[in-house]
């Protein structure tokens, strides 16, 4: 989860918010909704008990058609679009600190050096991504402890509501920087995408999905306090290097050079997280669909070797020939479709359930129907603001989703002459 988004979206956020308290509640809106659609994410998971996230739940729940183009949307967007931006800040922050070093092909040796790590052995890609995470973790946490302890002049954050900070929280600017929140907070749901690799996924499937976003809000809230507190706000309005800005108040003059190798370090874990969980959906796929059999093979020793090699080749043709923004802006609108629908899915999958008890019970979300109807509702908000005030972006996105559906419907039409 923890990205791109928490160390670029302030500058933003800033153009139009001004309010200490509006851009925390940011934070905070954005991390109950991801906490919700987790808690809701679990009991889907712990029900329909196979790898895949939003593409098993979706052929599961609706139709096998609204899981392909999920699957669609997760091979192109969903997982190697943000492997490719978070792999293209990798090497920006890594080339700014050794200019020597070309941010592009840094990228691009990241993604295949995570390919041929989690390619190998369950044991080794979940042994690397532990070890990552809780380096990830160490280092915001004494990022916070320093931006707390270090800051010469520390500035008036403002975190107690006021009647600037209430109008702000339902401003215009408010609901855009809430779509790069939403971003931010993306990968919430990523261990559905392995539930079939899991053992007893009733219990440990909400401990994850739960406590890791609660861990992540805290930090998200941890970090942009600090930066708030560290530099002036006139000095991050517009600008992706808002951790640069802000280390350099903390630690003086080195500061940034040393936040640029931290947020390298931190982003070797994000992109192994999606290297990690995205593939299983194109091995899903491929167990699903004749026609893509080849991404269903398992090599000797138990790993999807073909998707995460196929995935790992679709984040280098992004890395090679899209701009940073293009990946970014339309992303974030077909994620959350599918993300809403997935969730919506729940009421259904309980319905059909009402009546077929069993003493294998799955775990049931809790605050049930509060915490599902929570997601929906904000993320709900946030599409219908994307399609009224970003409609070319939004109009990327379906069209997408339109480019799926063609797909399945070749598809099926050849694997049904196949089958004949």
């Amino acid at each position: 989860m923890i990205g791109t988004g928490v160390f670029t979206s302030l500058g933003f956020q800033l153009e139009s918010l001004r309010s200490g308290f509006a851009l925390l509640m940011l934070w905070v809106v954005g991390g109950v909704a991801a906490v919700c659609g987790a808690l809701t994410y679990a009991e889907l998971g712990s029900t329909i008990r196979r790898s895949g996230g939003e593409y098993t739940f979706l052929s599961h729940i609706y139709h096998p058609a609204a899981g392909f183009v999920s699957g669609w949307i997760s091979a192109t967007i969903g997982f190697a679009a943000p492997t490719a931006l978070a792999a293209i800040t990798f090497g920006t922050y890594l080339s700014s600190v050794f200019p020597v070093l070309p941010a592009r092909w840094l990228a691009v040796g990241l993604v295949m050096l995570l390919s041929v790590v989690h390619g190998r052995t369950h044991r080794t890609s979940g042994g690397f991504q532990r070890w990552s995470t809780t380096a990830k973790v160490a280092l915001i946490l004494a990022f916070v402890a320093a931006g707390l302890s270090f800051v010469a002049e520390p500035r008036e954050v403002g975190v107690l509501p006021s009647a600037d900070g209430v109008s702000n929280v339902f401003s215009a600017g408010f609901a855009v920087s809430l779509i790069f929140v939403s971003y931010s907070y993306s990968g919430w749901n990523a261990a559905t995408y392995v539930t079939g690799e899991l053992r007893d996924p009733r219990r440990t499937l909400p401990r994850a999905l739960a406590a890791g976003t609660l861990l992540v809000m805290l930090l998200y809230i941890g970090l942009n306090y600090v930066f708030l507190r560290a530099a002036p706000a006139e000095e991050m309005v517009g600008r992706l290097e808002v951790g640069y800005i802000a280390a350099g108040y903390i630690f003086g003059p080195v500061g940034a050079d040393l936040m640029g190798i931290t947020l390298a370090l931190l982003l070797v874990s994000t992109v192994s997280a999606m290297v990690l969980a995205g593939p299983r959906v194109l091995h899903a796929i491929g167990e699903d669909y004749p026609t893509f059999r080849f991404l269903s093979s398992i090599n000797a020793r138990g790993t999807p070797g073909v998707a995460i090699f196929t995935q790992a080749a679709i984040s280098l043709l992004f890395i090679l020939t899209e701009s940073f923004e293009t990946i970014l802006v339309f992303s974030g609108f077909t994620m959350g479709l599918n993300t809403f629908l997935a969730a919506g899915g729940v009421f259904l999958l309980r319905r059909r359930q009402a009546s077929d008890r069993t003493p294998d019970e799955p775990y049931r979300a809790w605050g049930y129907p509060v915490t599902p109807l929570v997601f929906l509702a904000v993320t709900g908000w946030t599409l219908a603001y994307i399609l009224r005030d970003r409609p070319l972006e939004a109009g990327l996105g379906l069209g997408l989703i339109a480019v799926g559906l063609a797909i399945y419907a070749v598809t099926r039409a050849r694997d049904r002459r196949t089958r004949g």
